[in-house]
């Protein structure tokens, strides 16, 4: 079973930092796009940042200068180091993956569970 598995969330205070990592497992071939999502309560998900296959990268303008995704196509994991975090950053944040399973299949989107990130003083 193809899972992907979070870890890093927290409570911070206002300017501090998180890393958050996001490995996937199971049967993978290949695995193209990987981002990071956040939902705030009563609002809806929103993309944070997202990152190729040939680490081509794409930020969220309220994320730039603070928060940097990168990964490790070894170990098939995507990671977001936040920097000066916000109240205004406090949000469930969600692992996302492009993920083709064998050398025939389709590409399927795949989510991870979600990790709460609460930064308050």
């Amino acid at each position: 079973q193809l899972q992907l598995v979070e870890s890093g969330g927290g409570l911070v205070q206002p300017g501090g930092s998180l890393r958050l990592s996001c490995a996937a497992s199971g049967s993978i071939f290949s695995i193209n796009a990987m981002g990071w999502y956040r939902q705030a309560p009563g609002k809806q998900r929103e993309l944070v940042a997202s990152i190729t296959s040939g680490r081509s990268t794409n930020y969220a303008d309220s994320v730039k200068g603070r928060f940097t995704i990168s990964r490790d196509n070894a170990k098939n994991t995507v990671y977001l180091q936040m920097n000066s975090l916000k109240p205004e950053d406090t949000a469930v944040y969600y692992c996302n993956a492009l993920i083709r399973r064998t050398i025939a299949s389709n590409t399927f989107n795949y989510w991870g569970q979600g990790t709460q990130v609460t930064v308050s003083s």
